[in-house]
């Protein structure tokens, strides 16, 4: 798109010609759009988003240096390039990416995911609906980045390609944080999904009213078509009440649960027994709101029990470790008191007369409200209790455990016989399995799918599943 083009579709903004330039710069074929100077390709426009670390117009004279034609800019700079000056770089970078793209996501059918629990389980789970009848999907989320949701020109770019590559529909996580930063502003949604609210970056939103209105921003009429909403949440129900687009609830009173296991969960929906390949009553919820994002898109209620039968690996969503052991071991992402809440009550419902032995810490130079909830509700759940580091980041991981314990020694009607604090989370875990015996449930919780540790400025390779099964193999030999 030229530059003129792009000029247009923005509102209050002016175009600054290059220094000494003598042709039309509104001519300026524009092929991509940047924000990280290091990765800027030939004939791009660089946007300068000033951010919390550093600023993107620190950064200009690198972007040109690299190929970029042009800036977008908040500031008039001493360069010799034109600049299109705005009042917000942020805001102003989601339109432009969607205009050199072409906005993709008017030719594509795309399915939001928004809630603090449930996300990247949903988004997996609509795939499957949606492939059983006969669409091509496509997945973007926790699992396909840096970012839970990319920034505007890495989705838009994204998009694109997904729209050239013949992809029907584009199933993905919206974050609270990708809504408040505009990385969504020119996406428009097909079906809205609201999965749950629970506790959590209250680091960035200060309060829960803040997180969600945050993530009520999806469901205007100006970003998408239609909702989906769990009505067995409260901010579920509100989203509901205050609709203005046509908004389907679903609810865990619509099915009978007929089986529960480690690794697969049994169900009655409308008449249909569906074998859900995920253990847990949450993701049942999660296989219901992917029902009705069916529904929305016309799939027949055959197909979507069909698709919601079909194998599925989630990782690190409550993943099961098979490692030789006699007895379960889950890996679960659940990093909120809400999500931690959730996979201890199903592996409960599980182990029957078994104890559940939780693994867990949470994360440094974030929410630091959530944990001592966090050890409360393990407390009162979990049969033992071993505490240990997370991602730790730039704070002491003694600091962050206190806060757990602190929490945990408030509860004095709990489950938990054993707290036990291991701040080596490879020796926890390794303790968690020594103590466990044929008939119980280890579940590890925080980091499910990652690979690293962060502990300080170390990163470190790190794998629950990899550790789980490394620790039983010394076990045994020591044994």
């Amino acid at each position: 798109m030229d530059l003129g083009s792009i000029l247009d579709r923005l509102t209050d903004a002016r175009l600054v010609p290059g220094v000494g330039a003598e042709d039309d710069p509104t001519v300026l074929e524009i092929d991509d759009v940047h924000f990280d100077s290091r990765r800027v390709t030939d004939r791009s426009l660089f946007c300068c988003v000033p951010g919390a670390v550093s600023d993107g117009h620190d950064h200009a004279g690198a972007a040109i240096d690299g190929g970029a034609i042009a800036l977008l800019v908040e500031r008039v700079l001493d360069v010799d390039v034109p600049q299109i000056v705005v009042p917000d770089v942020r805001t102003s970078m989601a339109t432009v990416a969607a205009a050199v793209h072409g906005d993709p996501s008017h030719a594509l059918v795309v399915v939001g995911v928004t809630g603090t629990n449930g996300k990247t389980t949903t988004t997996h789970l609509v795939r499957n609906v949606l492939v059983a009848a006969g669409r091509r999907v496509d997945v973007l989320g926790t699992l396909s980045g840096a970012r839970t949701t990319p920034e505007s020109p890495d989705l838009q770019r994204h998009l694109a390609r997904c729209r050239d590559d013949g992809v029907d529909v584009v199933a993905m996580e919206v974050s609270s944080h990708a809504l408040v930063l505009h990385r969504v502003d020119e996406v428009r949604f097909d079906v809205a999904v609201f999965t749950n609210l629970g506790r959590d970056h209250l680091d960035h939103h200060r309060t829960m009213e803040e997180y969600f209105a945050a993530k009520a921003r999806l469901f205007a009429p100006t970003m998408s078509e239609r909702a989906v909403v769990s009505l067995d949440d409260t901010h579920g129900r509100l989203l509901t009440d205050a609709a203005q687009i046509p908004t389907d609830g679903y609810s865990l009173a619509e099915v009978r649960i007929v089986r529960e296991a480690v690794d697969s969960t049994t169900f009655v929906w409308r008449d249909r027994l569906i074998e859900l390949r995920l253990g847990g009553v949450h993701n049942v919820a999660n296989a219901l709101a992917a029902a009705h994002v069916g529904l929305a898109l016309g799939v027949d209620e055959d197909a979507i029990a069909a698709g919601l039968s079909r194998p599925v690996v989630v990782p690190g969503r409550f993943e099961t470790v098979h490692a030789g052991q006699p007895f379960d071991v889950v890996v679960d992402f659940a990093h909120t008191p809400d999500a931690l809440e959730h996979v201890l009550a199903a592996a409960r419902a599980i182990v029957g007369s078994g104890r559940v032995i939780v693994v867990f810490g949470c994360g440094g130079d974030r929410d630091r409200t959530k944990r001592p909830l966090m050890g409360e509700v393990a407390a009162r759940a979990a049969d033992v209790v071993v505490v240990t580091a997370d991602n730790s980041r730039d704070e002491p991981t003694e600091t962050i455990i206190a806060a757990i314990v602190a929490g945990s020694d408030r509860v004095t009607d709990g489950r938990a016989s054993e707290i036990a604090v291991e701040p080596d989370r490879r020796r926890a875990i390794a303790r968690a399995l020594g103590h466990a015996r044929s008939g119980d449930l280890v579940l590890i919780a925080g980091k499910g799918h990652e690979t690293t540790q962060t502990i300080g400025a170390s990163v470190v390779e790190f794998d629950d599943r990899v550790v789980v099964a490394e620790e039983w193999e010394r076990l045994g030999s020591a044994a």
